[in-house]
């Protein structure tokens, strides 16, 4: 009122809610370089540590993990997300859809299936098995806690759904024809997706054989890309991409090689709020930037997520990686 009566300007209003970085004229430019069917991305996106980054503002986790996926989407070069909360919990047709809803067109998720199909043990809260799974790899189950919600509420966003197997116990280890078997019906009774694509990544080197290929290619499925120190390097990893070719990329770049195979904890500890690139990878950045323009340059899609424990601050790996890319 009193601006008003005096002829003063109105006080601005701050805007309200999460609101994104302003973007760098570096980011626009190699955004508007990246081929539309490169989608980067994180792991997630609720990470109050990106500050500046990613939000314009300081928000507690539980805030962004609510609020912040409009603003997240906002940056030019995050193209992708993924969905790793599905993996403890089978998410609803309705949950995924306020997902789609708040992004804009092109942008992709990559959704982890449930634990209660893709872990051969039950396991306790810390984690360690406690009894075989009776539902490892059931079609039925699979089917109706993911598959179907997630081709209905994600649609045209859905970029890869992706079938992480946990490590196997030693007993099935040492039968793993009927575990090819059990993946092999699982993946033939899913229905092709809306969008995207299924895909398969695994924690154990046994995996790695040509029945896998024969299995990925009966079914349409593609390999996913496990970036993690239980695997071998990108690099031993090819030759099963090879053997898949053509098609789709989907790749999740988890953990630095440098703690291990069991090194997250070491590695949150030490990134601290993952603002920084504490431990630059830039080996297999270059060896996965090299895939990626292959793989967009014969026309096909490309799905990659990047973990805050790859390098110690996932958006700057995407950052790193859009550059590679380009420089490539």
């Amino acid at each position: 009122m009193q601006d008003q009566l005096f002829g003063g300007a109105a006080p601005s209003k701050r805007p309200r809610g999460v609101q994104p970085a302003p973007p760098t004229p570096e980011d626009r430019a190699l955004a508007a370089a990246l081929s539309p069917r490169v989608h980067l991305g994180t792991s997630t996106w609720s990470y109050p540590g990106w500050q500046g980054l990613v939000w314009s503002g300081r928000h507690g986790e539980a805030t962004l993990s609510r609020t912040g996926l409009p603003a997240y989407a906002a940056h030019p070069l995050l193209r992708a997300v993924g969905i790793d909360r599905g993996f403890y919990r089978p998410l609803a047709a309705a949950e995924f859809q306020r997902h789609a809803e708040q992004v804009p067109a092109g942008f992709r998720f990559t959704v982890k299936a449930p634990s209660l199909v893709t872990d051969a043990l039950l396991r306790s809260a810390d984690g360690r098995g406690q009894q075989p799974n009776p539902l490892f790899l059931d079609p039925a189950t699979t089917l109706q806690d993911f598959i179907a919600p997630a081709y209905e509420g994600l649609g045209p966003t859905l970029g890869a759904l992706v079938f992480q197997i946990s490590p196997l116990p030693g007993a099935r280890l040492a039968r793993m024809s009927e575990q090819f078997d059990l993946l092999h019906a699982l993946l033939l009774a899913c229905p092709k997706p809306p969008a995207g694509v299924l895909a398969v990544e695994v924690r154990d080197p046994a995996w790695l054989t040509p029945d896998l290929v024969a299995l990925l290619r009966d079914t349409g499925a593609r390999y996913c890309l496990g970036l993690h120190p239980k695997l071998p390097p990108l690099a031993e990893q090819l030759p099963l991409l090879r053997a898949l070719w053509p098609g789709p990329l989907v790749a999740r770049w988890n953990l630095n090689r440098l703690h291990g195979a069991y090194g997250y904890e070491e590695a949150e500890k030490k990134y601290g709020e993952f603002g920084e690139m504490l431990d630059p990878d830039p080996e297999t950045r270059t060896e996965l930037a090299r895939v990626i323009r292959g793989t967009a340059g014969a026309g096909q899609d490309v799905f990659v997520t990047i973990s805050n424990t790859a390098e110690g601050s996932a958006p700057l790996s995407v950052r790193a990686l859009a550059q590679a890319i380009i420089d490539g």
